[in-house]
């Protein structure tokens, strides 16, 4: 223990005169929380419309207006030139044209019913997509709006659909998000900063006073493993307050959960961290290295695209991404509320990662004077 306590110290001591480290623990949390939640945001909103209104009817207008007061689109253009709106669609001025042709209140108020038609720029399928299903909402509300009521008084037959959306009420993407992001921040620090830790020594010279040392390989590596384990619990608090502070978010469940399950995950990225620095010769090595990983882990990891929506044989290799595993877990914590219990498997799945990354950290290290 005193060993173990002497290597501590030299950690410490080496951690606090880096000018750098400071500023990763405290500014990267925060500027990552500021950026990411908000230039990562699928929510669709001032989808450019323009209007190609035949009709020119109060009807006609209330539509138009109910568009608008949705928050979703915008109204950017509004001629009865059909050619005119589609010279707006194919400079990129307009996202999708909404014409609605001549005698449309009257067709309603005679046979109940009449067509729009919608036509979406789907260069970009997924925005086309989602444009096409919000106007298609708007729509079918304002055609129940106007559905009359029978002669008895009640409306006509139809099914009338009322949706409740649990964990998310506001359907707010940054709930959804934020969570992942604090993953994606304690995967950056934990992997890359102890990727970079024995490189370093390596470079310096100073790592040869040590392999020519009676300390064993496992007391090495766990000297390195537990200031960044105690950095990563740092980040990890930086980043839960600064998510409160300005998005008001914070966990619906209990962060005893949070933080047992992170201890492992930081102790698994640790290690990975030290076996990829294990195998690197220079801090370009370590770097590039580290990032290739991170950049493989963060793409299968769900964080920006649904697993469900991903190719069936990248789905089975998410299963062996332990990003994936946190992930799923933060996001389960902060908006269901899930306990311990909910979360065994990807905490099963977490910890067999860490066992297989330290001890192959220890095996690869080579403790020797050339």
């Amino acid at each position: 223990m005193k060993t173990l306590r002497f290597l501590l110290e030299k950690e410490f001591k080496l951690i606090m005169r880096d000018k750098f480290m400071p500023k990763i623990i405290i500014v990267l949390p925060i500027v990552q929380l500021l950026i990411l939640p908000l230039a990562a945001n699928f929510e669709m909103k001032n989808i450019n419309v323009s209007l190609v209104d035949r009709d020119r009817s109060v009807l006609s207008q209330k539509l138009a207006e109910k568009i608008t007061s949705s928050g979703y689109f915008r109204i950017t253009g509004s001629d009865a030139d059909y050619g005119k709106a589609m010279s707006d669609i194919e400079s990129n001025r307009s996202d999708l044209i909404l014409e609605i042709p001549q005698g449309f209140e009257k067709d309603i108020k005679t046979e109940n019913a009449a067509t729009v038609m919608v036509s979406v720029n789907a260069v970009n399928g997924s925005k086309g997509g989602l444009a096409s299903s919000y106007m298609a909402s708007i729509l079918n509300d304002f055609s129940e709006s106007l559905n009359p009521p029978s002669v008895s008084g009640v409306r006509q037959a139809g099914i009338r659909t009322e949706t409740s959306f649990l964990y998310n009420p506001h359907l707010s993407y940054k709930n959804y998000m934020v969570p992942g992001i604090l993953v994606f921040l304690l995967t950056i620090i934990c992997s890359v900063v102890s990727a970079l830790n024995i490189v370093g020594e390596k470079e310096n010279g100073t790592i040869e006073q040590m392999n020519v040392s009676p300390v064993s390989k496992s007391m090495f590596i766990l000297s390195k493993l537990i200031p960044f384990w105690i950095i990563g619990f740092i980040v990890l608090t930086i980043g839960i307050a600064a998510s409160y502070i300005v998005y008001g978010i914070y966990p619906a469940g209990s962060f005893a959960v949070i933080y047992a399950f992170a201890a492992v995950y930081i102790l698994a990225f640790t290690g990975l961290g030290l076996l990829l620095s294990n195998g690197a010769a220079t801090t370009q090595q370590a770097m590039f290295t580290a990032m290739f990983f991170i950049m493989i882990f963060l793409l299968l990891s769900g964080l920006f695209t649904p697993i469900s929506s991903m190719p069936r044989w990248a789905q089975y290799i998410t299963y062996l991404n332990p990003v994936r595993y946190f992930i799923e877990v933060m996001r389960m914590v902060f908006l269901k509320g899930s306990s311990f219990y909910d979360v065994l498997p990807q905490f099963a799945a977490i910890c067999g990662f860490a066992v297989l990354a330290n001890v192959l950290a220890v095996r690869t290290y080579r403790k020797s004077a050339g």
